[in-house]
């Protein structure tokens, strides 16, 4: 995910996704020694619709049959014309659809909180909409309003609120160092996870109910219980939870997944950044410094929002990770950060229940949690992205094996205790034949339990410091695995790699070379003068278990690749067009009624070219293409690639406003309702602007008609068909 309002790397880039790993794991080849390959630049046709103020407008094309009947993946068709590509501060979808804000940044969730008025006055955000809706997911609720998964008329969004936009919270912009505690009371709680009920009114279109009883706000400061085999562990002790059973905050939650049972469950990504670590090398043990230093924690490093400079109170002083010598972890908070990376779950239909961090699910940048197609008597399956260059795909596996009674059970969260608390982590290595081996991370792994640079203590050692662990087992250094998603019938296992600055052709460090499983690195001409380099667009990696879900063995091969329309074809490997052409694939999300694969940009090499977008695919499954040789320059990698799409298999369905990042996608069980998140518009509005509207990079959603104020807002669209019909189709 992009970041703004922190402190960039020299390039610009965000140091979490820039990533932490050192390891020298292998990729799958040997350094081939080569110069850079470049591709030939070549723009592609303006094709964008300009609509000046225009937020919400259709264009190109009709809906298609508008059948109500759900339909398998094989049967779909995609049924509209292609969006162009587009620069418009506008939020563009097809002709033949409409589409809505419905829940934006500030809007009030609970009974006499004041209308917001978008003017960087607001307060309250823990009664209110977060800031950066991310990932999200759509829960059923029947016209008595109890949980019903098949409900489409009535139901609750549950999603995450990734980071904050400091610039546009307050009125002049946010205060330096240090902050006050009233700025970081907004900051903290805009942050996390909301769940707000929607409903079907009269006029057939969905509105939020303020007010519901099953509103709810989980921040960066509520309460959550640990749960699995780190609970209890002494890297959990802090002065908060002298027993390790506990933490606070959920924090820069990402991709989302949605369990068997009716759950959320949410990633937290990047949140390394939150934490200031001082110079306290000789407070700690080596072990700590080197799991630190993994995580991105070095000695002397600032947090992303200065939240420790607040105040004394506990709430501001747990985001100083610095260890006192003459202190105890049960006195401090130098473990405070191991309470933070996990998969969390939320019972959205109980905004008095439990929240619990599942360690099972290990420590990492999580994006989000896709699960294996579920088979009676046979372990679950989910299946992870560790967010940030050169680091890991991952698999739980549940000891536990599929009840189909625990579909509609009595206590949601006793359930996840049952399939979450207990099992194995698994780390992907990727072979250059299409094969691939799923890593068990455990003491039962003689490469973790013999591994010389970190000495493991149990398995608890290995989940909280699940990166280290995969280091040790040899995993493969992937191009910045993101969201994943499991395709309806093929059980196929989709997973975005975003792009990867890093990824070199040849070089010292054999591990971030180019290899089968991400076989591109060029140089790309942004605006015509801006150097890119490595694998600027991203790509589209899907894999087969050889077996169940608690298979140790899979195929593998890349679904799509990333690219302009007017690229080479050593770069345009999927022969993509202005129809179809994307950078930096980051949501995904296979619809349940439709089977349409939705995907999702988060993109910044291609922004000269078009605002982020989604499109949809209609995949085949692993192994329906063949061996590519993929040419990087001089240098020849071979790899495996789906077969190629066509505008009848892969099209843009709409395009996001200025300076977004599209993203969370959510359909009503009958796939006539869609909701889609937009993050971060008008991302890059500078502090000194914010008198002078016109200078904003973006005034959606305000040029709409949604809203007060004219400051951009992250909001949740509503997306209907017009004959009625199900999305896509």
């Amino acid at each position: 995910m992009s970041k703004n309002n922190f402190t960039p790397l020299a390039n610009g880039a965000d140091p979490d996704d820039i990533g932490n790993n050192t390891s020298n794991n292998p990729t799958m080849q040997d350094i081939l020694a080569a110069r850079m390959g470049r591709r030939s630049f070549m723009l592609g046709s303006a094709g964008a619709a300009v609509f000046g103020s225009m937020g919400l407008t259709g264009c190109l094309g009709l809906g298609g049959s508008g059948s109500s009947a759900p339909a398998a993946a094989s049967e779909t068709l995609l049924g509209f014309k292609p969006v162009a590509k587009s620069l418009a501060d506008a939020f563009i979808v097809p002709e033949g659809y409409t589409a809505s804000v419905i829940y934006a940044k500030g809007d009030p969730l609970f009974a006499g909180v004041a209308a917001f008025k978008n003017d960087g006055t607001d307060t309250g955000y823990d009664q209110r909409a977060g800031d950066h809706h991310d990932g999200m997911q759509y829960f059923g609720l029947n016209a008595a309003g109890k949980a019903d998964q098949a409900g489409a008329s009535r139901g609750l969004l549950a999603m995450n609120h990734e980071y904050i936009d400091q610039t546009t919270l307050f009125a002049a912009g946010p205060t330096a160092l240090p902050r006050p505690a009233a700025e970081a009371d907004i900051e903290i709680a805009c942050h996390g996870v909301s769940v707000v009920e929607v409903a079907k009114g009269s006029n057939g279109r969905f509105a939020t109910v303020q007010a519901s009883p099953f509103n709810r706000r989980v921040t960066a400061d509520t309460t959550i219980e640990l749960a699995g085999p780190a609970r209890g562990s002494s890297l959990m002790v802090t002065k908060f939870s002298t027993d390790g059973t506990r933490t606070r905050g959920t924090l820069n939650n990402c991709g989302t997944g949605k369990t068997p049972w009716g759950t959320l469950l949410t990633g937290e990504e990047n949140w390394s950044g939150y934490f200031k670590r001082g110079s306290d090398a000789a407070a700690r043990s080596a072990k700590e410094i080197a799991a630190l230093t993994r995580y991105g924690r070095a000695a002397g490093t600032n947090s992303r929002y200065g939240w420790e400079t607040a105040g004394s109170d506990d709430r501001y002083v747990r985001w100083d990770i610095t260890a006192n010598a003459a202190s105890t972890a049960a006195a401090d908070y130098r473990n405070e950060i191991n309470g933070q990376g996990y998969m969390t779950e939320i019972n959205p239909y109980d905004r008095n229940s439990v929240v619990k961090k599942r360690t099972s699910t290990g420590r990492f940048a999580h994006e989000g949690a896709a699960f294996s197609l579920l088979k009676t008597g046979k372990p679950l399956a989910i299946y992870m992205g560790d967010d940030s260059q050169f680091e890991y795909i991952y698999k739980y596996v549940s000891d536990a094996v599929w009840d189909p009674a625990d579909a509609k059970p009595a206590d949601p969260m006793a359930t996840g205790d049952k399939y979450l608390d207990n099992g194995k982590l698994y780390v992907a290595k990727f072979n250059a034949d299409g094969s691939g081996t799923w890593l068990e991370l455990s003491m039962a792994n003689p490469r973790i339990a013999g591994y010389a640079a970190y000495t493991f203590a149990d398995q608890a050692d290995i989940l909280v410091n699940a990166r280290v662990a995969a280091d040790a087992a040899g995993a493969t250094k992937m191009d910045r695995p993101e969201w994943s998603s499991t395709h309806p019938t093929t059980g196929d296992i989709y997973f975005t790699l975003t792009n990867n600055s890093g990824r070199v052709t040849s070089g010292s460090d054999a591990s971030k070379v180019v290899d089968a499983a991400n076989p591109r690195s060029y140089t790309d001409i942004k605006n015509g003068t801006t150097t890119q380099r490595g694998n600027v667009n991203g790509h589209i990696l899907r894999l087969a278990e050889q077996g169940d879900a608690n298979a140790t063995t899979f195929k593998w091969d890349v679904y799509l690749f990333g690219s302009e329309a007017g690229a080479i074809a050593s770069i345009n490997l999927s022969g993509l067009i202005d129809a179809n052409d994307f950078s930096s694939p980051d949501g995904l999300q296979f619809a349940e009624s439709t089977g349409i694969c939705w995907i999702q940009t988060d993109d910044g090499n291609y922004t000269d070219m078009t605002n982020d977008q989604m499109l949809a695919a209609l995949p085949g499954r692993v192994g329906d293409g063949g061996k590519v040789s993929v040419a990087n320059g001089s240098v020849l990698v071979d790899t495996y690639v789906g077969k190629k799409p066509t505008t009848d298999t892969l099209k843009r369905f709409l395009v996001g406003p200025k300076g977004c990042e599209v993203t969370g996608v959510a359909e009503t069980p009958d796939g006539k309702v869609m909701f889609v998140n937009i993050q971060h518009p008008g991302e890059g509005t500078a502090v000194s602007d914010l008198g002078d509207p016109s200078k904003y990079v973006s005034q959606w959603p305000s040029n709409s008609g949604y809203g007060a104020g004219k400051r951009p807002r992250s909001a949740t669209v509503m997306i209907t068909k017009n004959d009625g019909g199900r999305i896509g189709t």
